[in-house]
């Protein structure tokens, strides 16, 4: 079973794998991310504009949703034939839920002067099994694989994947099966138990210099807590052949 399914254009329904780590009554909020940049990528394609390659998504996520119907729309905001920017929304019942904007960018052959000081981390192979349920609950905790080598609270190096596809019978793009994950690093290295803080983030902005491959997502993650109820969850992303660009989340604390 998938994530979603697709109901029409514009319209899926969430399955039970999609249920949350906060409230299992709600949807956990990245599949949602994966299905939003599906919609970007799909509307991008449709209008002809395959060429470019997305760069950034920011995310704000203004409410909760029910494990239902949502609803999506995309319209660009800036268009180009190099750069354009996209906006994609997705909600229940009328009201928005998440709002996504997009750059889409030109590639260009860089190849003879590219490079990164990002340090690579450790292979999904040589990392320990880890069982993420025994702090979270929810559908999409559950079907999550992980392999993780924590230095500390707060601070670890991780792989995720997951067997499910963010849709039954379509071509989902890479961009779209790492941004449908990326949410979980808020919780794979908790600096304080759950059960004893909240610390939902509140947004989710995803760089990339490079398209990820694979079905590993690897995560280098530090979380940082601030005295006046605000932190901050950043990953730098791997696939198995290294670096691909970075990810954080604002988050707020409240004990």
């Amino acid at each position: 079973m998938p994530y979603f399914e697709r109901l029409s254009e514009s319209i899926f329904r969430a399955t039970e794998h999609t249920g949350g780590a906060w409230n299992t009554t709600e949807q956990h909020i990245a599949p949602a991310l994966g299905l939003l940049a599906h919609v970007v990528e799909t509307d991008r394609d449709r209008r002809g504009q395959d060429a470019l390659r997305v760069g950034r998504i920011s995310y704000d996520i203004l409410g909760t949703l029910p494990i239902g119907e949502v609803e999506t729309s995309v319209q660009v905001l800036r268009p180009g034939r190099t750069i354009e920017l996209v906006e994609a929304r997705l909600g229940h019942g009328g009201r928005d839920a998440v709002v996504a904007r997009a750059w889409l960018m030109r590639g260009y052959d860089t190849g003879s002067i590219e490079g990164t000081s990002f340090t690579p981390i450790p292979a999904p192979e040589d990392l320990a099994e880890w069982d993420p349920t025994t702090v979270w609950a929810g559908g999409f905790i559950a079907s999550a694989e992980v392999r993780r080598a924590q230095e500390e609270p707060g601070r670890a190096r991780f792989w995720v994947r997951s067997p499910l596809p963010l849709l039954e019978g379509e071509k989902i793009g890479e961009v779209a099966r790492v941004a449908g994950l990326i949410d979980i690093a808020n919780g794979m290295t908790v600096r304080v138990a759950p059960a004893e803080v909240a610390f939902p983030n509140l947004d989710l902005t995803l760089h990339l210099f490079r398209e990820p491959s694979g079905d590993w997502t690897g995560f280098d993650t530090t979380v940082s807590i601030g005295e006046s109820g605000v932190g901050l969850t950043h990953s730098v992303l791997h696939d198995t052949h290294g670096p691909v660009g970075a990810s954080s989340q604002i988050l707020t604390v409240r004990p």
